[in-house]
């Protein structure tokens, strides 16, 4: 490994003298090989930059490139809602003290400009994870407008797309091979092993949901846009929930979409237990099944492809 930053140097030498000095004289040459082994370890510990993600998907895609060669730190504990977030002092204190900051981006994360600006970190690198991905506008009704999920810059989903999850573990990958150029080989070598993962799962989506394209569907949450693009399905969104509860008239909205649209399912989220939504299901004689957005849960890797398989099931079951 290249000892190439002041610091570094410093640092290694230092480890050597203190070392050194608890040596004997007879045992000197054999203690000095273990000291230099000893400090390069260090040197190399010390040499992985200080990570922080913003929020549970982008965490399991830069865990999954990062692996055992450094720690990634999470801003926004799973199960807080991401739109609405509110950065805390210590936030700010993780920022100041951090070396790399990788975002979903697309607008989703919009209390970062603030807290990026208050932490004054000149030092910190920032990875936007969606850069390059082509972004589905959103067209915003009024009921839309009055729930405020809205992104100007277009729906900031992506990372429910397992094609495009795989553009945004690649350009993590590549941003942080340049950044710590130290670690590219378990980099690339850990990208590439979750990209083929990754590649599996969109292969699975495509023949299980082939037999139900066109398959039109309600959610709650204008979350899977880009997942229903990918296999040909119809996501209507109609109102966002858990801001608000439903109301009279958001029933004879998603009333009036069911009939328009002739969907076929109503799809909630696991966390949300409405006996409303359990009342329009019933209305309707339209199946209500869970899909999960992925922003809350386990911070494995893996976890990404035990929900993702939770919704394809779900979709099966919703649309045929």
């Amino acid at each position: 490994m290249l000892i190439n930053s002041p610091k570094m140097r410093l640092n290694f030498f230092l480890a050597i003298r203190r070392k050194f000095l608890k040596c004997s004289l007879v045992t000197g040459l054999t203690c000095l090989s273990a000291i230099t082994v000893s400090a390069v370890t260090t040197a190399q510990s010390n040499s992985s930059p200080k990570i922080v993600t913003t929020f549970l998907p982008i965490h399991l895609f830069t865990k999954a490139v990062v692996g055992d060669t450094g720690q990634v730190n999470i801003l926004i504990s799973p199960g807080t809602e991401v739109h609405d977030y509110q950065a805390t002092p210590n936030d700010v204190k993780t920022i100041t003290e951090a070396d790399v900051l990788v975002e979903n981006g697309l607008g989703i994360e919009e209390f970062l400009a603030g807290l990026v600006t208050n932490a004054g970190n000149s030092q910190l690198q920032q990875i936007d994870s969606s850069e390059g991905i082509e972004v589905i506008k959103e067209e915003h009704g009024e009921h839309e407008e009055e729930q405020g999920h809205h992104h100007e810059g277009g729906n900031p989903h992506v990372w429910l797309d397992p094609v495009l999850a795989q553009q945004q573990v690649a350009n993590i990958r590549d941003r942080l091979i340049a950044i710590n150029p130290t670690n590219a080989d378990n980099y690339r070598t850990n990208a590439e092993a979750y990209i083929q993962q990754l590649q599996q799962l969109d292969n699975e989506f495509s023949q299980r949901l082939a037999p139900v394209k066109g398959c039109n569907f309600i959610t709650f949450h204008d979350a899977f846009p880009y997942l229903a693009q990918r296999y040909q399905l119809k996501q209507e969104a109609i109102v966002e929930i858990p801001e608000d509860s439903i109301t009279p008239k958001d029933i004879q909205r998603v009333q009036q979409a069911a009939n328009q649209y002739q969907v076929k399912a109503l799809l909630t989220e696991p966390e949300i237990e409405d006996k409303r939504m359990q009342q329009i299901s019933s209305d309707l004689n339209l199946p209500l099944e869970a899909i999960d957005p992925l922003e809350s849960g386990e911070t494995d890797p893996q976890y990404y492809f035990q929900v993702m398989r939770g919704n394809l099931e779900a979709l099966e079951r919703a649309c045929h």
